[in-house]
């Protein structure tokens, strides 16, 4: 949607108020709104705050949609400055509740009948409130057990589809008169949320992402995934188990053993996650860990995962592999792999350079206290400062092993997470050689020859066909001018106004030497007309090139 029409949203205007408020006084002159010196005098909170915290603090007070991004956006390691990273992990999106009767219409409506007939008991109080939805104890009436309703706020799909039409009619626009926007590439950044946020609104979705994974899961004795009431699960609602107990970052335990056991627990349900299943939680933060009496562990919010194909896997663990032992090249050429950079605009001697310097400072340390969430995370921004992008599950993948290292250490720092891991990475270490994913990749690269091979006569004959009869058309296309296309216009539009504005005034003048009538204090009328309209007109122009800033 083109900027103008934007701007015209109440929704937009409120969008702008908030950046003014807290000193991205930029950012919304950019966007070029009308009535943007009444905003300009809006009250400002943003004194002693750092650039980070402003732009946290600007997203809070945007609502859900942008507190939505914000934690996405922590999950992208990768795209953004680690500073930027920690804030955007601050963002929380506990609400006020909606009220009972609003929150009941909704799933009255998603259900198609009487919520009586279904529930013998609904707690009007929840249990959690979010900035999407908020989660309430019932008892199902048929099957007489306690579950977890999770319902979306009423009018919350609206909210966010208007929040999101404003982004990505800005990214655009935003990407072309900031330089910070292009550098972390704004307008993917948006199509990523959308994605993501739509995804997360429909609980049915979730509900799936569930079913997988308990599945998965099943010889995980210590591990418990909420069952799913698939009869009674909508877009808007997630009839689930109700699972009792407490959030890890609220849990105090009683022994070191106790913590160790929990730290061994965690770690190894993520890394099977990742590395056998390929289908990972994509933010297993404490808030997401429910300690179940006895020392089981739920993982809950299954909203964002990460998938990750089994090629991707095989490499990860070489790379892991790599990095233990210590071999540069080995690590450079996985990474290389993994990414699908182009060698050719690689330097490579620098690059080999930087990845032996972070093998160095890693393996100062003995092994069991290796932080390989963190060294994966180093050799990401390493290779961000090589302009090589992590595609979206590898980076989601990294930010997850982050966040789960860190978790098990904080219950017990000396957890040796290699020897934890280390069992996995044999077992897909064998994986890998087995006659049957052998057969399948032959079997792969084969039907990619073969294809090939019938394709590449018809089109070099086409490509030939063309030469010969002068249709071959090689076309070019530039990015990023439309800025340098706009102050060209710009300056022309001003220049032929100057000239007309010239020619007003000459005229006006040679008017005023013949005296031609009718008189006013003995000077022609229509000369003196031209010098008043020179003189307003004139006065126009200046003030437009003050305004803009641009002399």
């Amino acid at each position: 949607m083109d900027i103008l029409a934007l701007s015209k949203l109440g929704r937009f205007r409120d969008i702008v108020t908030v950046l003014f408020k807290y000193g991205f006084d930029d950012v919304a002159e950019r966007l070029q709104l009308p009535g943007k010196i009444l905003i300009r005098k809006t009250r400002r909170e943003a004194h002693d705050m750092s650039t980070w915290e402003r732009l946290r603090r600007t997203l809070e007070e945007l609502g859900p949609t942008f507190v939505k991004f914000g934690q996405i956006l922590s999950l992208r390691g990768d795209l953004l400055p680690a500073d930027l990273i920690k804030e955007l992990e601050k963002l929380q999106d506990s609400v006020a509740p909606v009220p009972s009767e609003e929150i009941m219409g909704v799933l009255k409506k998603a259900l198609k009948r009487p919520l009586e007939e279904v529930f013998s008991l609904i707690e009007e109080e929840p249990l959690a409130a979010g900035s999407l939805a908020q989660v309430h104890r019932a008892v199902l009436r048929e099957e007489n057990v306690p579950v977890a309703l999770k319902i979306r706020r009423p009018n919350i799909v609206r909210t966010v589809e208007i929040d999101l039409q404003i982004l990505e009619g800005a990214a655009p626009y935003l990407s072309e008169h900031l330089e910070f926007a292009r550098t972390y590439d704004f307008v993917n950044l948006v199509k990523e949320l959308k994605r993501a946020l739509l995804r997360e609104l429909n609980f049915t979705l979730e509900a799936r992402n569930m079913q997988i994974i308990s599945q998965s899961l099943g010889d995980e004795k210590d591990v418990i995934i909420p069952q799913v009431y698939e009869t009674w699960t909508r877009h808007s609602v997630l009839t689930m188990d109700l699972i009792e107990g407490t959030k890890l970052k609220n849990f105090k335990p009683e022994s070191i053993e106790e913590r160790k056991q929990l730290a061994q627990i965690g770690i190894r349900l993520v890394v099977k996650q990742v590395l056998e299943n390929g289908f990972f939680h994509a933010d297993p933060h404490p808030g997401n860990y429910l300690i179940v009496e006895g020392g089981k562990v739920c993982l809950i919010d299954w909203g964002v995962v990460g998938i990750l194909p089994s090629e991707s896997r095989y490499e990860l663990v070489e790379l892991i592999a790599a990095i233990v032992d210590m071999e540069a090249e080995k690590v450079f050429d996985i990474l290389v792999s993994l990414t699908g950079a182009n060698v050719a605009q690689i330097n490579e001697r620098l690059l080999l350079r930087d990845i032996l310097e972070i093998l160095h400072l890693y393996h100062s340390v003995p092994i069991g206290k290796l932080d390989l969430g963190q060294l994966l995370m180093d050799l990401n921004n390493m290779l961000r400062t090589h302009h090589i992008k992590l595609p979206s599950d590898l980076a989601l993948m990294f930010k997850t092993m982050v966040i789960a290292e860190g978790t098990a250490r904080q219950l017990y720092p000396e957890l040796d997470v290699i020897a934890e891991i280390e069992p996995f990475i044999k077992r897909l270490g064998v994986e890998r050689w087995t006659p049957s994913q052998v057969w399948r990749r032959f079997t792969r690269q084969l039907r990619f020859y073969l294809k090939l091979q019938s394709n590449l006569p018809s089109s070099i004959q086409r490509i030939l066909q063309k030469l010969e009869q002068g249709e071959l058309d090689i076309n070019f296309r530039h990015e990023n001018l439309s800025g340098l296309q706009k102050s060209l216009d710009n300056v022309s539009n001003r220049l032929s106004f100057s000239i007309i504005l010239g020619a007003l005034i000459i005229g006006s003048s040679m008017i005023i030497t013949t005296g031609v009538e009718p008189l006013v204090f003995g000077y022609p009328v229509i000369g003196l007309a031209g010098y008043l309209i020179s003189a307003i007109l004139g006065l126009a122009v200046v003030i437009n090139i003050f305004s803009s800033r641009k002399f």
